[in-house]
């Protein structure tokens, strides 16, 4: 019986924003989802993060941000993916205003989610984001 490939997620933050505990139990429930998560830590750039995704050949990117940096941040890590030829789905995560969800949707992020959101929501998001 063959292996079922696990769903390879890379969770993080890009900026200056320092807060991590959101994103610390995000990967704590995917991880008791049967995702493999590889958390890339704090205070990177778009530059870094796009090269962790490409080094560890994850399916996913997640996001998250707490400083009101999240526009410009992942225009910036979209870019990167695109200047890479990686086509990997965004998620964003953290405190993030309606209006600003919507517009990250059009750039091009696969789901924003905010506080109080359900961790079977977001599996399922990453779930459909990567086609299983």
């Amino acid at each position: 019986m063959a292996m079922e490939k696990k769903i390879r997620v890379l969770l993080g933050k890009v900026g200056l924003d320092g807060h991590d505990r959101g994103v610390r139990v995000v990967a704590s429930w995917l991880r008791d989802s049967g995702m493999e998560v590889i958390y890339m830590g704090r205070f990177l750039t778009p530059q870094q993060a796009v090269k962790i995704a490409s080094d560890e050949d994850v399916d996913v990117i997640g996001l998250s941000f707490l400083s009101a940096d999240h526009m410009l941040m992942v225009e910036k890590v979209l870019g990167e993916l695109k200047r890479n030829n990686l086509e990997l789905p965004l998620i964003a995560g953290g405190i993030i205003p309606k209006d600003d969800r919507r517009r990250l949707k059009e750039m091009g992020v696969a789901e924003v989610f905010g506080p109080g959101s359900r961790m079977a929501d977001i599996v399922a998001a990453i779930s459909r984001s990567v086609g299983t």
